[in-house]
């Protein structure tokens, strides 16, 4: 078990976080006709909006309450109640999420009551479905205010077994996921055809794979301020319909409880999707669920990885990793490298807010801190190769090594959204990635040419074909 070394230090020295009203943001953004909207000043939106263009390259929309220097201090709930109105009538979208801020937080805002008092003032927009979450950006990161709101759209929108009169399986080839933020487009995109080659249709709760992997539409050719693709918002209602849920990520596991509490769906949990073992188990459970055998191409891809592992398993066998991240994310890394041979030297997340996988990370200790905590550690560790999202470039840099870009921001690196991850095909590239980075700094397994001190050195030079082995007697030294 590894041991948690909590922040020791008041201030954040290049932050590795990406703050819980992006994380809950992006939830919002995996739904049809949504409108996350960002309660606290024009400043914290406009971040938030920078980071999401710059990673997926794509408008993406996001609102504000604009909250000012009088709103701060007298109270802003006019300001939310002003701007849900003004939302609902102009745009007219499916879903808004409200998502408070450190600035509402901090001011003392009660989002919930505020949201009631929008229907009160405004029933002619009862049909826009309004999720508000509190996701303070002065605690947790991207991936607990993920969790918080898809927890938070689970106890608005999805009706209890008793309320719409439903039972498990009454829909016996729909499967729910709950598709965790460490997943990308990419790797929604490669769950949703694997369940759909068991015949199950599967419903993404978000779906970003439909809303964020980039494709042009005919939508494009016309203006729209809100998301287009993603899980229609009426599909919450036939949740209690599924024969089951797919829980895809440690840090949904509120979510996943609130959703079994309220449908009684049976569900399978997985906190990670890379390598063998945790394939083979979701494989398994795609099997179990539908009745029908996996598909043979799986057991190609299988093999695949097989030969990959044994490709690579002589540059990353007891290679030095530091991994940087959400928990989540460094769990997944952590655990799969492990099985590969390699050390995690470094491990730092940045929460430990809202999880409990940490001591689960397969290392000594788990740093909860900043980049400058992995910067220090993995130089006194020697680490060789660094993971972690863009904001760590500069640090690989400054320690000299190779640094293989994952998470959430990637703005240096054009289609790192669309990266699969996951799976067989995934883990296997994952593995090549890996080991091509440990050959561009000359590991210590390729064998050095040997030269005779017989053989004078403009011999070689003068010949790119020489034999290193080879001398004639012209050579010899006399």
């Amino acid at each position: 078990m590894a041991e948690i070394l909590k922040r020791n230090k008041a201030l954040s020295v290049s932050p590795l976080k990406t703050s819980q009203p992006i994380g809950a943001s992006l939830a919002f953004l995996g739904f049809q006709k949504s409108m996350p909207m960002m309660h606290g000043s024009q400043g914290c939106t406009a971040f938030g909006k920078v980071f999401f263009v710059r990673h997926f390259r794509e408008p993406v929309p996001l609102q504000t309450t604009a909250m000012d220097q009088v709103s701060s201090i007298m109270g802003a709930d006019d300001s939310v109640v002003e701007g849900l109105k003004a939302i609902a009538e102009k745009s007219k979208p499916a879903l808004i999420g409200v998502v408070t801020t450190g600035l509402s937080e901090t001011q003392g805002t009660d989002i919930r009551r505020t949201v009631k008092v929008f229907r009160e003032q405004y029933p002619e927009f009862n049909h826009v479905k309004v999720v508000p979450v509190n996701t303070p950006d002065f605690v947790g990161c991207l991936e607990s205010g993920f969790a918080l709101a898809v927890t938070a759209m689970i106890e608005y929108l999805v009706p209890t077994a008793e309320e719409a009169k439903t039972q498990p399986a009454m829909r016996p080839r729909q499967v729910t996921v709950l598709a965790g933020s460490t997943l990308t487009p990419g790797d929604v995109e490669y769950l949703e055809e694997t369940i759909e080659s068991f015949g199950l249709r599967p419903v993404f709760i978000p779906h970003l794979g439909d809303s964020l992997d980039g494709h042009v539409s005919d939508g494009y050719l016309e203006y729209t301020s809100l998301t287009m693709g993603g899980t229609a918002v009426s599909e919450f209602e036939t949740l209690g319909m599924s024969a089951a849920t797919l829980v895809i990520g440690h840090s949904l596991t509120k979510a996943a409880n609130l959703l079994q509490q309220k449908t009684g769906v049976p569900d399978y949990r997985f906190d990670s999707l890379m390598g063998i073992e945790a394939v083979d188990r979701f494989l398994t459970a795609l099997q179990t669920i539908s009745g029908t055998p996996v598909p043979a191409k799986y057991e190609r891809q299988r093999t695949q990885l097989q030969d990959a592992m044994l490709d690579t398993h002589f540059m990353l066998g007891q290679a030095r990793i530091a991994v940087a991240g959400d928990p989540d994310e460094v769990y997944g890394f952590s655990q799969f490298l492990v099985g590969m041979g390699a050390e995690i030297v470094t491990a730092v997340v940045s929460s430990h807010v809202h999880t409990g996988i940490l001591e689960q990370i397969p290392t000594a200790s788990v740093k909860v801190g900043d980049l400058e905590d992995v910067e220090k550690s993995a130089k006194a560790q020697h680490a060789q190769i660094l993971i972690g999202n863009s904001h760590a470039v500069e640090s690989a840099a400054r320690l000299g090594i190779p640094i293989l870009r994952a998470g959430f921001p990637q703005y240096d690196f054009v289609g790192g959204y669309q990266r699969t991850w996951i799976g067989y095909k995934g883990s296997r590239q994952t593995l090549f990635d890996l080991a091509n980075l440990m050959l561009s700094q000359h590991a210590n397994h390729e064998i050095k040419p040997y030269y005779s001190r017989y053989a004078q050195k403009q011999d070689y030079q003068e010949s790119a074909y020489a034999s290193p082995t080879t001398f004639t007697d012209s050579s010899l030294q006399h």
